[in-house]
């Protein structure tokens, strides 16, 4: 592959996005499981779930901090590298990022402070809401964030205005409640969500295997499973939601992540696995399931599917028609002082296709001069690379129902086997603690990679998107990103793995001292129960 200006940009938001969703699902899912156990202890004041509160939100600390970091240098991005993608719809992509940071970061940034320093400050209550904020914040920063990229998946609520060249808002509310926004954020932070309850419940089991804070870790064990089996079975239920919203709004990156190339009778069946060939436009040695893919993307028996030729095929249209909008722009632009009515109801008979034609820049300066092979050309540029979308987003599902499986079974020793756990369950456990990140990049993968050859679907190239930089200039700033935020992941994971070996290390003597009594209580109404019963 030639790495040109367009290539080396996206490869370096790539890594900056992927570097910086290390840290965001477990922060997402840290706070709420911190949360709960805080509350479990409001109500019950067992010290033993304080403790628990203080050391997974000591972890949680970490991993916040590292995430800031990350995320604060990937936003100079916007301005640094995709200077034109900025300037065309900032007026949309701007709100939601400075809503988050006015309303969402500010909310978890001033409470994080009160979480760690206030516990000998604040009452029992005074402190689990600001903990439950800290929770709220973070995930309602993940909204706003997520509603901006929802946007860019399916962009609605705005419009062209020929005068200003730029995409301006035209309904605050419907890039608000988006559905593609909503299922993106349901959908990633119920991720978030499973991604902190495998590590809670690998790094618990990892204690028992060693005999260490076994009361600790079989309670943590206990809430990440159960905590972590509703958020595996969200995951794949609002997948599916996922789904079926890209019917309507992103077909050729559901026909990709399928790779369906021709239309199928309705209902369009699963393939479970195959090889696929871009070259042949065909799928070798595939497995299929029936039915499975008509109910997930239409929730109906009769609806197709649109295969990625038909999809070619009306892309050729949207060219053509983007052809025409193009040249009444030129003229409304041409005659900007009065613009001839005439060419004004062309241009917005055909407005929804102007980013269609702007494939055409790739090939020739001026859309209007494109050749037929050059319409073609374009038109074919609207596939992604299908075989990385058709694996990625398997390994992703697979991952998933793993989770579901593991966690089901982790629940129910927990529930009805006294909080024990075979050792070779304990060791998978601890093996399992990468997967969800796997499971979590392969998805941001399947949804940023599928969209391309669009930064926003169907109205602004990614090739047009970048910003007048120099090939030099941007190497240098994708090693010196490479550079710095393995510098940070280095950091984290030497600090997150420090406190885990460390244990817990705040209030020891009196959490101790209450695990001795409530073990001598146990102990005692269970030789009170022996001697009731009579004898046989």
């Amino acid at each position: 592959m030639e790495f040109g200006i367009v290539e080396l940009s996206r490869l370096q938001f790539a890594m900056t996005a992927m570097y910086h969703f290390l840290f965001v699902p477990l922060t997402l899912g840290l706070s709420i499981l911190v949360a709960i156990m805080e509350t479990v202890y409001v109500m019950t004041n067992r010290p033993i779930w304080r403790q628990m509160t203080k050391f997974w939100g000591t972890l949680f600390g970490i991993n916040f901090v590292l995430g800031v970091a990350t995320g604060i240098t990937m936003e100079f991005q916007f301005g640094m590298n995709w200077s034109y993608y900025s300037h065309y719809v900032g007026d949309i992509f701007g709100a939601p990022l400075a809503i988050e940071g006015l309303m969402a970061f500010f909310l978890e940034a001033t409470f994080v402070g009160l979480f760690f320093f206030g516990w000998d400050k604040l009452s029992k209550v005074a402190h689990l809401i600001v903990t439950w904020l800290v929770a709220i914040g973070s995930n309602f920063s993940a909204l706003w964030i997520l509603i901006a990229n929802g946007w860019m998946q399916n962009p609605v609520g705005a419009q062209f205005n020929p005068q200003t060249m730029r995409m301006e808002m035209t309904d605050f509310f419907a890039v608000l409640f988006n559905d593609v926004a909503q299922a993106k954020f349901v959908h990633t932070v119920s991720a978030g969500y499973v991604t902190a309850s495998v590590f809670v419940i690998g790094v618990s089991a990892w204690y028992l295997l060693k005999g260490r804070h076994i009361e600790l870790a079989r309670r943590s064990i206990t809430v990440g499973a159960a905590f972590g089996l509703a958020a595996a079975f969200s995951v794949v239920l609002l997948g599916d939601e996922s789904g079926y919203s890209a019917t309507h709004s992103q077909k050729m990156k559901l026909a990709a992540i399928e790779a369906m190339w021709e239309t199928q009778k309705a209902p369009a069946s699963f393939n479970l696995i195959g090889f696929p060939d871009q070259e042949a436009r065909e799928t070798h040695y595939a497995i299929e399931i029936p039915w499975v893919m008509g109910l997930i993307g239409t929730r109906s028996l009769t609806t197709e599917i649109p295969g990625i030729n038909e999809l070619v095929a009306q892309a050729q249209t949207r060219i053509r028609s983007g052809i025409i909008a193009y040249d009444a722009l030129m003229h409304i632009r041409a005659e900007k002082d009065a613009p001839d009515p005439a060419q004004t109801a062309i241009f917005e008979k055909h407005s929804a296709d102007l980013g269609f034609a702007f494939l055409l820049k790739k090939y020739v300066d001026d859309p209007r001069q494109a050749t037929e092979a050059q319409i073609v050309a374009a038109s074919n540029d609207t596939v992604p690379t299908v075989w990385p979308l058709f694996w990625s987003f398997r390994i992703m599902v697979a991952l998933g129902f793993g989770f579901i499986g593991t966690m089901a079974y982790l629940f129910y020793r927990a529930s009805f086997k006294g909080m024990n756990y075979p050792r070779p369950v304990l060791w998978l456990a601890v093996v399992m603690i990468p997967a969800p990140w796997i499971a979590a990049e392969m998805g941001w993968f399947v949804s940023e990679f599928g969209r391309q050859p669009w930064t926003v679907d169907g109205v602004l190239p990614t090739a047009l998107s970048v910003s007048s930089l120099s090939i030099t200039e941007v190497a240098l700033t994708l090693a010196g990103f490479v550079a710095f935020y393995t510098v940070l992941f280095i950091i984290e994971m030497g600090l997150m793995l420090k406190y885990i070996r460390k244990g817990p290390f705040q209030d020891v003597s009196e959490t101790d001292a209450w695990v001795k009594r409530h073990n001598n209580r146990l102990a005692g109404r269970h030789n009170a129960d022996s001697i009731a019963m009579p004898a046989e």
